[in-house]
């Protein structure tokens, strides 16, 4: 009798597991959607599944006062794997990607408890953003010239079924391709003006157009992945330590001959305007040769680098 009774039981439960699965697969039949295509899905709440579960475990408990242990082992063999894994809590700004039988079923993106299919495989993903401060990396700028190069990229997660299903790690996946973009950038862009150039864009003065340039294309190579690039910025821009000094002398030279070439201009015409004034007014009538005199006298004066010392001339303009 005790045999029939325990053979009884499990038909029971198997029969009781096979309707719960049945009804669990309709239920995720129409929630699979198509592999890498993210499917939002609402499950219903998990209180009252709770509320069933606290109510299961004490129908197990009474059967196990009452000595009914078969009752009371088959309820807590049905409470504690077909009602206790389903239960889920999801935290703001994170999802859960739930499978089932390796086919995709949807993802929870809605904070609170709930309660899913307990054969489902739950697989936790964030959506917070996150900051990927690059290593400094050794390349070669489109003039040829070695720099050091680094990028800080703010990413997050947007559709976390090609995160998961796309690539195999979709954080070190972020990482690769964030450093190949940002090589690819210092070798299409000179990091400094050439001769004669100043219209090119250039990696040193066009740090709005650079960033949203390596945005751009860190979005378009992070899409397959599921992820959104928010922020892309050079964080550290240098010459290689090689070339550093030489580079140094060259930016020196450029702005002294920026500089004299300024001061030339505005001697030459401040030496015209002086000409000028003193031929309106007819102060002096100076010739030809007085005149280069004067001209060579007032450049000596507006473009030397140092202090002058005046001469006084006590005799004639031609003694």
């Amino acid at each position: 009798m005790f045999k029939i009774n325990i053979f009884i039981s499990i038909y029971i439960l198997l029969i009781l597991f096979a309707i719960t699965s049945f009804y669990i697969l309709l239920y995720d039949i129409k929630l699979i959607s198509i592999m890498y295509q993210e499917k939002i899905i609402n499950p219903p709440s998990g209180y009252l599944t709770f509320a069933l579960f606290l109510a299961l475990l004490g129908a197990a408990v009474f059967c196990f006062v009452s000595e009914s242990f078969i009752w009371g082992g088959c309820i807590l063999a049905f409470n504690f794997f077909l009602v206790l894994p389903g239960l889920i809590i999801n935290n703001p700004n994170e999802s859960k990607v739930l499978t089932l039988f390796g086919k995709y079923v949807g993802t929870v993106k809605t904070d609170g408890f709930f309660w899913v299919n307990p054969l489902t495989s739950k697989r936790k993903v964030s959506l917070r953003a996150n900051n990927l401060n690059g290593q400094q990396l050794k390349v070669n700028d489109k003039l040829g010239n070695p720099i050091e190069i680094a990028a800080v990229v703010v990413w997050k997660v947007n559709e976390t079924a090609k995160a998961i299903f796309s690539v195999e790690n979709y954080m070190q996946y972020v990482n690769i391709q964030s450093e190949a973009a940002v090589r690819h950038l210092a070798n299409i862009f000179p990091y400094d003006h050439a001769e004669g150039e100043e219209s090119t864009i250039t990696l040193k003065d066009g740090a709005e157009k650079v960033s949203e340039l390596l945005e751009n294309e860190l979005n378009e190579r992070l899409s397959r992945a599921g992820i959104e690039v928010l922020e892309a910025r050079i964080s550290h821009l240098a010459y290689a330590p090689e070339i550093a000094s030489a580079m140094l002398q060259r930016q020196q030279a450029t702005a002294v001959i920026a500089a004299r070439k300024l001061i030339v201009e505005g001697a030459v015409g401040m030496v015209e305007m002086a000409l000028e004034k003193l031929s309106q007014k007819g102060i002096v009538e100076l010739d030809e040769e007085r005149k280069a005199a004067m001209v060579s006298n007032l450049l000596v004066v507006l473009c030397g680098d140092r202090h002058v010392q005046p001469v006084v001339n006590t005799g004639t303009l031609y003694n």
